[in-house]
């Protein structure tokens, strides 16, 4: 059976790289990430420093899915970063964090485990007491935007060009919630994947 039934999260490892760079060079051949990129991610995963969220979606042995998430800098004890005083009010950092990467593998596509990766991502941010996630998402996936504006990122903008080598526009979108969860699951939309370094 395929499906995200079927599929376990869990956090990505060093020895993930490989699987996760097989899909994401079938998933995005023009400007896949590399080897480097990942290790770097992974680099900042881990310990009472981690500033990044990075899972993988395993059915049996293979790795159908990946997202990645990034943060200004809190750790999840709520410290702040150097030089970033702690919230007043008690209500958090102020930290802010990025989707960096979600994909699934096209055999997944509609099976809901899009939805699946993305609350993990939020719930990293809401541990790491971001008060905002942002990412960014090519004007051609609709998909993308869709899941996207279903957990309640709203469109704040748009790089002209961003994604290369083919020029394609990169809506900027923003969640100023991350705990705040969808109003609804919709299991249509998945291989996604709206990064600020890479689409």
């Amino acid at each position: 059976m395929t499906g995200a039934e079927t599929v376990v999260l869990r956090e990505m490892r060093w020895w993930d790289i490989d699987p996760v760079l097989e899909l994401e060079r079938e998933l995005f051949p023009e400007d896949a990430w590399s080897r480097g990129m990942f290790w770097s991610e992974l680099a900042h995963a881990r310990g009472p420093g981690a500033t990044r969220r990075y899972v993988v979606a395993q059915e049996g042995d293979r790795i159908v899915g990946y997202a990645g998430l990034a943060t200004a800098g809190a750790a999840q004890d709520g410290t702040p970063p150097a030089g970033q005083d702690a919230a007043p009010d008690g209500e958090g950092s102020g930290v802010g964090a990025d989707i960096q990467t979600i994909a699934v593998t096209r055999d997944h596509w509609g099976t809901g485990l899009g939805t699946r990766l993305l609350t993990d991502l939020l719930r990293a941010a809401t541990a790491f007491e971001c008060s905002e996630v942002l990412l960014e998402c090519r004007v051609d996936n609709v998909r993308a935007q869709k899941l996207y504006e279903r957990f309640g990122f709203e469109t704040i903008g748009v790089r002209r060009g961003y994604y290369q080598p083919g020029n394609v526009d990169a809506l900027v979108m923003r969640l100023t919630d991350p705990s705040t969860p969808p109003t609804a699951p919709d299991r249509s939309v998945n291989g996604v994947q709206g990064t600020e370094n890479h689409g």
